[in-house]
């Protein structure tokens, strides 16, 4: 089971190590800007989450965490070297699978803690959402988490289905699957419709 949930763990930094490159692409940095943004974007979240939870941060004695985000971070290199370009489509596609799979493993984590349920879905949210958000902030975008469409949302309701699911018995794959079934097709949905959670109305001179 630990080897399944670092496997896990592997392809989400992977995943979200390919987002943060191809932002670093839109935003024409260097070599070492590009590193830079995958990393803080593939383990930003867990390191936050580790630092709150007051555990080892669970890249430090693991290079392997190092090693895919180099690996995935020079596959994209050499693939945008080749394309030239990449609609904007697949950034928001790479970002709503690292989501999906960080949610289930920062909740996974405070679970194996003995966190309650509401702290495991908290901590799920952070760790999918904060490297993204520090991604964003470090190329001077508007972070993801704070545009309209539903993105920390689909974090929480992945973590929820999570904790709901081990609750009424589900074993623990199930549980992950579902929580990531659950964060990947909302945001999926959010990314095609538009879906938000408005709370402001607004004069159309305000827009």
């Amino acid at each position: 089971m630990d080897s399944l949930f670092h496997w896990i763990d592997l392809v989400g930094v992977a995943v979200f190590a390919i987002s943060g490159a191809l932002v670093a692409y839109k935003k024409k940095l260097d070599g070492f800007g590009v590193i830079v943004l995958a990393s803080v974007t593939a383990i930003g979240g867990g390191t936050t989450r580790d630092v709150i939870l007051d555990v080892p941060v669970f890249w430090l004695k693991d290079p392997t965490y190092l090693i895919s985000i180099f690996f995935a971070s020079v596959i994209t290199i050499i693939w945008l070297n080749k394309q030239r370009g990449f609609p904007q489509i697949l950034l928001e596609i790479a970002d709503a699978l690292g989501l999906a799979f960080f949610v289930v493993m920062g909740v996974q984590k405070a679970l194996s803690l003995g966190m309650p349920d509401l702290t495991a879905v908290v901590m799920g949210t952070i760790t999918g959402c904060f490297g993204g958000m520090i991604r964003d902030v470090l190329a001077r975008t508007t972070p993801m988490v704070l545009k309209s469409e539903l993105y920390a949302t689909t974090c929480i309701f992945g973590g929820i289905l999570y904790t709901q699911s081990i609750n009424l018995g589900a074993s623990t794959n199930i549980a992950m699957l579902l929580g990531m079934i659950g964060t990947l097709g909302l945001r999926a949905g959010a990314i095609k419709w538009g879906w938000s959670l408005p709370v402001f109305k607004y004069n159309k001179i305000d827009k």
